[in-house]
Order: C-alpha cells, then structure tokens, then sequence
C-alpha cells in the first residue's frame, strides 16, 4: 500500500486541510483529524482515480467542522507512530477536536517487521497511545476498524480480510469505552448487497489495474457516508454537524491536488 504519498511530509501544516463548507478557518468549530492508512489518504493528481474515503468526507460534514485528513499510504499503527506522525498530530490537536483511527491493512503485514502489529498485544498497545494522546489533549478518540477489501467466493459471498484485527479493535474499545465505528462490517455488508460485479464501480479498476483494496470517487463517498451515518448515530456529532447523508455526491467532487 505504498504510493504516491508514502514520503509525506510530518509537518502538521503540510498535511491537506478540507473545509466542509466555504468559510475562513477560524470558524471552524472543530478538526477531525484522520490517522490512518492508503484507504483514507489524501491522493494527488498522478494517482487520480484511486480515491481516500478520507477525501469525501468533509462533504458529510457541517459547515463548522473541519477535516485534517493525515492518513499515508502504506502505514499501520505501529509506523505511523514509530515515524513521528502521531506525535505531530498530537502537537497540533485542540480540546474539542476528534481523532479518528483506522489501521490494519498494513499491521496485517508479518513479513515487515517495520509494520506489523499482533492483534491482541502491540496492536491494541499502538492503539491505546492513539486513544490516551488525544485525550490528554482533550480531544475525543474514535476508532475504526479496518475497512473491507473486495473479496468474493465462487459463490459470490464477501468474504472478511483482516483476520482477528477487527475483533481486538472492538475489543480494546469497549475496554477503554472508546466510540467506535465498525467500518468493516459495515463496509462487508455493503460489498455483498452490491455483489461481485458492481462493487467493482466502487474501488480503483481502471483499463490498466484492477485494484480490490483502493477505492476510486464513488467507494470513498460510500465509505465516508458510513463514517458520517455512524458518527451521528453515536453521538460523537449533533445532526446540525452532518449533512446529506441521504444525498447523491456527483463523483466530480472530488478532486485530485497536483503533487
């Protein structure tokens, strides 16, 4: 999962910035920063169409919010933080703030030490210096599981990827009594009810690469959709801070910032 932004600067003011409406950033009234891995990430013009759910969600989003997208490509939990990525995070979070989590894919990984995280033990370790830094900060930790390759059987059943990842994230949420969003059932549910053909419409498939793990626009605006839905639902925002949630996002939307 290392691409384009692989190299990414650590300075919090280089990372990208989306404001959910017009309007100078002082008036945001919160930041949700987003600490994650390709699947969220911010992609420039040399990767357009591959798409971070990250990208679309500020469309979901009040106009007082705003989005500090700080996802890289090819990270875990373990090399985000190991790279100094959460610390610059964390120097620049405010009360108030939300810090979304999501990691797996790349912790998945046994065979890069530099990466890989055990499930139950420096997995959820990694996680936990995530969920105490923001609230040190007094901000509020979210945690998102992994959200779900396309992966189907002869069937046409999708099919789970990430293992017992899932299971020690929800795990480690109830034990420190951390919202989380459960972005890979959610997600594994929406890939069976559009089944093996369409979901291809929905990640990066393009006439050179079929790729079942990057989304392209209209994967990122369902994936942030569900982000948003479950934020909502449990409370971490007020209704007047989503929007159109049961709105069609033209795919144009989104764009793609020169490197």
């Amino acid at each position: 999962m290392i691409g384009a932004l692989a190299g990414a600067p650590l300075a919090v003011a280089a990372a990208p910035r989306a404001h959910a409406a017009t309007g100078s950033p002082s008036e945001a009234r919160a930041t949700l920063w987003i600490a994650g891995d390709s699947t969220a990430a911010p992609k420039y013009a040399d990767a357009a169409p591959e798409t971070g759910w990250g990208m679309a969600l500020p469309f979901f989003l009040g106009r007082r919010l705003t989005v500090s997208n700080h996802a890289v490509n090819g990270r875990s939990s373990k090399s985000f933080a190991d790279e100094g990525r959460l610390d610059a995070v964390l120097a620049a979070i405010r009360p108030g703030d939300l810090l979304l989590v999501q990691f797996a894919h790349n912790d998945e990984k046994a065979e890069d030490p530099t990466r890989y995280t055990e499930p139950w033990t420096t997995y959820q370790e990694y996680l936990t210096r995530y969920v105490q830094g923001a609230r040190a900060r007094g901000a509020r930790p979210v945690l998102l599981t992994p959200v779900e390759r396309r992966r189907f059987d002869a069937g046409g059943n999708a099919l789970p990827s990430h293992g017992e990842y899932p299971a020690a994230m929800r795990a480690l949420a109830g034990r420190e009594h951390v919202p989380l969003v459960d972005i890979q059932a959610l997600s594994l549910a929406l890939w069976q009810r559009l089944g093996v053909e369409e979901t291809k419409r929905y990640f990066n498939w393009t006439a050179t690469e079929q790729d079942n793990t990057h989304f392209n626009p209209p994967g990122a605006i369902a994936i942030a959709r569900l982000v948003a839905e479950q934020l909502l639902a449990q409370g971490v925002l007020r209704p007047r801070e989503t929007r159109r949630l049961d709105e069609e996002i033209p795919e144009e939307w989104i764009t793609w910032p020169a490197a």
